[in-house]
């Protein structure tokens, strides 16, 4: 069975991602592609890498026919997503990449995004996207709500130890280190070459990353109580990957054993062995997520690293994992390329 698909937004980084992947899926067919700014141009003049490709030419929301398709991948900015979804019809599937539907309150959004939910009727709708721990939701969901790409790396990190109880739940750090792409195809100073290369730096520190409201809904369900951690993300010059790394107070062999027995079936989550650490060009380009464990000279400390794609795992292949989910196709379908080394 081959499922239609319409991608809007895709003349930003995780649109172009959605349509490399899909691409090359065995049930997938894209069927429309929106980019308001760029409407009436071909996908192949802004992005070269897919002149290849047969793609649909590049329309306004406005200007697209939803009837017959499938599902609908939106990778628009955030605050703009609440309300093209509101306005597409009621019967259509959804995989939504931006912020607007990642948090359940109302409260909460309006807090991390300063400004108050324009659709909170979708909101409470909204099936939040992490695929491997909402499997059975996804599957009966007609809109889900991808995660931010530094949420899903900590996550994975940290979500077994959490529901394990395997480590202190009052004291958690994670260091993360996210490539340019992280932030978007928008023009902007801070992200010119002379301003990033040869050197890296913390942003959004003293617990003020959006991001952070996903750690908080997500842990402390999983934990029943409250968590907090503390968080501060590194912008690399690197276009792509995330490399997550938590320091927490636990037995490492315990930590590393949790995360082992929690992913073991996973077909794109790998436990390294106790002592092994990834790096991000081991996963670059694919939908695999990394992730290693080891010991502290301090006794009953334990340092894990994650490492994903942030345009892949943390973005665009996630959705079409969830994708598949929803659609009842096979989970790992047009995600089983290996990663771009070197």
């Amino acid at each position: 069975m081959s499922f239609k698909i319409a991608i809007l937004g895709a003349s930003g980084y995780t649109g172009a991602e959605l349509a490399r992947l899909i691409s090359t899926h065995p049930s997938f067919e894209i069927a429309a592609l929106s980019a308001n700014s760029k409407a009436g141009q071909s996908m192949s003049s802004v992005f070269p890498h897919l002149r290849h490709l047969d793609l649909p030419t590049l329309k306004t929301v406005k200007e697209l026919n939803f009837s017959g398709i499938d599902i609908c991948f939106c990778a628009l900015p955030h605050k703009a997503s609440q309300q093209v979804i509101s306005a597409l019809p009621g019967n259509l599937k959804i995989v939504d990449l931006s912020a607007d539907f990642r948090l359940n309150d109302p409260g909460a959004y309006e807090k991390w995004y300063e400004n108050p939910h324009q659709a909170p009727d979708l909101q409470k709708e909204a099936v939040y996207g992490l695929t491997e721990f909402y499997r059975r939701e996804i599957a009966e969901a007609r809109l889900v709500a991808g995660t931010g790409c530094n949420a899903a790396a900590g996550q994975y990190a940290l979500r077994p130890l959490v529901k394990d109880e395997v480590v202190e739940l009052d004291d958690i750090i994670l260091d993360l280190k996210c490539g340019v792409s992280g932030a978007g195809r928008s023009i902007k100073e801070n992200l010119l070459h002379s301003e990033v290369s040869e050197g890296y730096n913390a942003y959004a520190a003293g617990g003020t990353h959006r991001h952070l409201g996903e750690f908080d809904q997500e842990l402390s369900k999983v934990a029943g109580k409250e968590v907090k951690i503390q968080f501060t993300p590194h912008l690399v010059p690197a276009n792509r990957g995330i490399l997550a790394t938590a320091y927490v107070k636990g037995n490492p062999r315990e930590v590393h054993e949790s995360l082992s027995r929690a992913y073991e079936k996973e077909v794109f989550l790998e436990v390294l062995p106790f002592g092994e650490t990834p790096a991000t060009r081991h996963v670059r380009g694919s939908n695999y997520c990394h992730i290693g464990v080891c010991g502290d000279r301090i006794p009953g400390r334990a340092t894990i690293v994650a490492v994903l794609d942030n345009l892949a795992k943390g973005s665009s292949g996630q959705a079409v994992q969830n994708a598949n989910v929803m659609l009842g196709v096979e989970e790992t379908a047009g995600l089983m390329m290996a990663p771009v080394f070197p």
